[in-house]
């Protein structure tokens, strides 16, 4: 293949979010007339026909480009959902009730007793090793704010080993998987436990993702167990809801929300699949947070035997000021009530159990357990899900002139879907709630480096201080000459602080990896 028609392709396959890299289809050819007018026919009863204005000026490649992508959107839909994001019906009459979780559905690492701690861990490994747990990673984001146009999980946060956090999640599931095998007993070939990883991507990242996963061998996990999936989008709308057009041939698109994760799961056949491998069990998080225990047996051992739909873990509040999303009971359904609704009275009330604690103070983690039968009804209730406008600043071809454009200010809106927004549709019976420490499980990774808060550097110094935690349990003594003290710990030696006792007595000079035994 000459250069030019090489590089041609790849151009082609990028305005559709391919990689030119993988085994991707051959471009969209230009469709007939007649498929064309089918088509025309929807956008023209949906007052959408402007996305034609330029057809006539494209090249024939293009042409099939465009085309692809229109007959992917439903136009009449589209107003359907706009008219709702921009004028929402109310969901309750008068004012939301607004009360903490029930006791029966919440638990905490902090106060629970050992023995239900202990009891919840070993159920969650025995499941595990009968290939009853599956995994979804939410992984569409690029680390723009992070200087870096690459997925976000292939950032290196600067631990000792650099890890990316792709790599730090894959040997969680690796040592989790190992963890229940030795539970069970299992040895040679029926030792093989299987935690399918299910990583959905965007458009953009979807290629880069792939890439990065052949290039490291999968982190050690068996290519066929890691599955690689898309959210989907949705078309930007103007001020006067209209589809906007980003190119002559193309609509302006953004990815649906972490909600839109619902659709994608039946679309693109992951529940299917998971129905294949006998799933019942299924953790879902997001890929920033460095601290993720992923595919947590204590977690699934927890919701498992509460038998509910949605368990979800949360951290406490730090103050009543912190702006965070707080795990609630609205109107007697389990919800996520955003910090912006809630009032100052609200957020500085005590428990009435103990003063020194908030009453609303379940911060919202965005780290999910589900049942499979709870995926296996998406049909049923994914058209339920509300989309949220966010107004933005969405660069534009004219349609008059033809002229690309910039704007200085909103000039249109995305609409996306939040995961937590199928909450309500539970009763409360069937949700449940797990308070986890915070130094333990939860450390973001959101801002570019030196912001001093939820940035690499404080990921990084997370992880290294668990790591020394972990060690000094095991009775090991850390030193250090500078203001790195910290010690990583390899997920393939440690899940969970457990196994360090080859380490007592010994000194370990930080900063430091342990990632072998011998160490």
């Amino acid at each position: 293949m000459s250069s030019t028609v090489k590089d041609t392709v790849n151009n082609l396959l990028e305005k559709l979010h391919l990689s030119p890299t993988s085994s991707a289809a051959p471009p969209p050819k230009e469709p007939t007339a007649d498929e064309l007018k089918d088509l025309q026919s929807k956008y023209d009863s949906a007052d959408q026909s402007h996305v034609f204005a330029f057809w006539d000026a494209l090249s024939s490649a293009d042409k099939g480009i465009l085309f692809q992508q229109l007959s992917s959107i439903d136009p009449k839909h589209i107003n359907e959902i706009t008219k709702r994001a921009l004028s929402p019906a109310p969901s309750h009459e008068g004012a939301d009730k607004l009360d903490p979780l029930p006791d029966s559905a919440t638990s905490s690492v902090i106060d629970s007793k050992e023995d239900d701690l202990a009891d919840w861990y070993k159920s969650g490994l025995n499941l595990i090793a009968q290939n009853k747990v599956g995994v979804v990673l939410m992984a569409g984001g690029q680390g723009t704010r992070l200087g870096s146009s690459a997925p976000k999980g292939c950032f290196d946060i600067g631990l000792p080993s650099h890890k990316s956090l792709f790599q730090l999640q894959a040997e969680r599931i690796l040592s989790t998987q190992a963890l229940a095998a030795k539970h069970a007993g299992k040895k040679g070939e029926e030792a093989d436990v299987i935690v399918p990883w299910y990583v959905m991507t965007s458009g953009p990242t979807r290629g880069p993702t792939e890439q990065f996963f052949e290039e490291n061998n999968f982190f050690g996990l068996k290519k066929e167990n890691v599955v690689l999936f898309e959210q989907g989008t949705l078309p930007c709308i103007s001020n006067d809801q209209k589809i906007i057009l980003e190119s002559k041939g193309k609509v302006a698109v953004a990815p649906d929300g972490n909600g839109g994760l619902y659709q994608a799961l039946i679309t693109s056949s992951i529940v299917h699949d998971m129905s294949k491998r006998g799933i019942q069990h299924v953790h879902a998080y997001c890929v920033d947070n460095c601290l993720v225990k992923v595919a947590d047996p204590a977690f699934i051992g927890f919701s498992a035997s509460k038998d509910v739909d949605i368990a979800t873990k949360v951290v406490r509040k730090r103050n009543a000021k912190e702006s965070v999303g707080l795990i609630m009971q609205r109107n007697g359904r389990p919800d996520v009530v955003e910090y912006s609704e809630i009032d100052p009275k609200m957020a500085e009330a005590k428990d009435e159990k103990d003063s020194s604690l908030l009453r609303f103070r379940a911060a919202n983690i965005v780290n999910h357990y589900y049942s499979f039968r709870f995926l296996e009804s998406i049909p049923q209730w994914a058209h339920k899900l509300p989309h949220h406008v966010a107004r933005k600043k969405i660069p534009y071809t004219d349609i008059e002139s033809g002229e690309f454009h910039k704007p200085d200010k909103p000039n249109g809106i995305k609409m996306e879907q939040f995961v937590f927004d199928c909450f309500p549709f539970l009763e409360m019976d069937k949700f449940a709630c797990m308070e986890v420490k915070r130094e333990d499980e939860f450390s973001p990774l959101k801002n570019a480096r030196g912001t001093g808060e939820d940035d690499p550097d404080t990921s990084k110094r997370d992880i290294l201080q668990q790591g020394k935690k972990w060690l000094q349990a095991a009775g090991a003594t850390v030193t250090s000459e500078g203001e790195e003290d910290g010690v990583e710990v390899s997920p393939l030696i440690s899940y969970a602080g457990e196994g360090l006792e080859f380490l007592n007595g010994q000194t370990i000079k930080a900063p430091a990896v342990i990632e072998k035994e011998k160490e």
